[in-house]
């Protein structure tokens, strides 16, 4: 089975980005597990005009290719790769397609264009209302690549001080979404040394050694879908301190050292303290080993597979 990869191809170095090393991840994870080929299709540029501009490069890249099926990520991607009606499409919708308003009318017609939909979430779904042909199927993760490392270890690696307390912030400070002055403003009430550190440019192996060097994560974002971030900071067993979006509350469940905040900044502040005072270890990983890669790609593979036999 040849499946072709649509997706945005903005961000440099696609494997190493955190937005979508998921993505590479998954579809690795697919290969390796099941008789699969793959090629990747990035589209550059931004806006419908921008999308509509590689649709020549979509037709040809078919043509030399010949997928028997297209697997897109994000609405708009989704939606560029239905204009070509000559192979099925399936659509994964992340989050970001739901809860911006004009996307989340393009993203309605996606749905209504592709041949199967994947929805990393219930809220997800609901808010498109897609009813037909779906699953609903988080995103997984590499069990490999996100493990527990002791902090001292994990420290010494990044020329981390030993006795100081450092937060991981889940994304760029320049992500809007992320909502980093929340962050900051939580931060200037904790009346404690601790340091924000700016999750940009690490690789996944970076990732993980700061998860497990930091005393937690925290993420202030004002809409989420399926965090990656949650799911890999459960895999290291970092306590957290979350926003209630996305699937988060599902994801962390009532795992002592994890704690769901409002939107108001000392609310924030309180539970990144009762983080810090925890003073250990999460068992976020035993919490969820039904999210590993090898458990979802099945689910994945079993869709192509309902698709390549319509």
């Amino acid at each position: 089975m040849k499946i072709l990869i649509v997706c945005s191809g903005n961000a440099e170095n696609f494997e190493f980005k955190l937005h979508r090393a998921f993505i590479y991840e998954q579809i690795e994870a697919i290969k390796q597990n099941f008789k699969i080929e793959y090629d990747t299709f990035f589209i550059t540029g931004k806006g419908v005009f921008g999308y509509l501009k590689n649709l020549p490069k979509l037709q040809n890249k078919i043509k030399s290719y010949v997928p028997e099926i297209i697997h897109a990520h994000y609405g708009l991607s989704g939606l560029f790769a239905c204009l070509q009606r000559i192979v099925p499409v399936v659509i994964t919708f992340h989050g970001s397609d739901a809860y911006i308003p004009k996307v989340k009318i393009l993203s309605r017609i996606a749905a209504g264009l592709s041949r199967f939909n994947i929805y990393v979430s219930n809220k997800i779904q609901n808010r498109i209302k897609g009813k037909i042909n779906y699953s609903i199927i988080p995103c997984g993760i590499n069990l490999d690549i996100f493990y527990p490392v002791d902090m001292k270890i994990a420290r010494e690696k990044l020329n981390m001080e030993s006795g100081k307390k450092y937060i991981l912030f889940a994304s760029s400070f320049t992500n809007s979404v992320k909502n980093s002055p929340l962050a900051f403003s939580a931060l200037g009430m904790l009346q404690m040394n601790a340091e924000l550190i700016e999750l940009k440019n690490r690789s996944r192996e970076e990732v993980n050694l700061l998860l497990n060097a930091c005393n937690l994560l925290l993420l202030t974002s004002k809409t989420e879908g399926s965090p990656q971030i949650i799911k890999e900071a459960m895999a290291c067993n970092c306590p957290i301190a979350a926003t209630d979006v996305g699937d988060i509350d599902d994801v962390m469940g009532r795992t002592e050292g994890c704690y769901l905040t409002s939107f108001e900044a000392k609310d924030i502040a309180d539970k990144i303290k009762l983080a810090i005072k925890f003073d250990k270890r999460t068992n976020g990983r035993e919490q969820i080993e039904h999210l590993d890669n090898n458990i979802i790609v099945k689910k994945i593979f079993d869709i192509y597979q309902i698709v390549f036999n319509k």
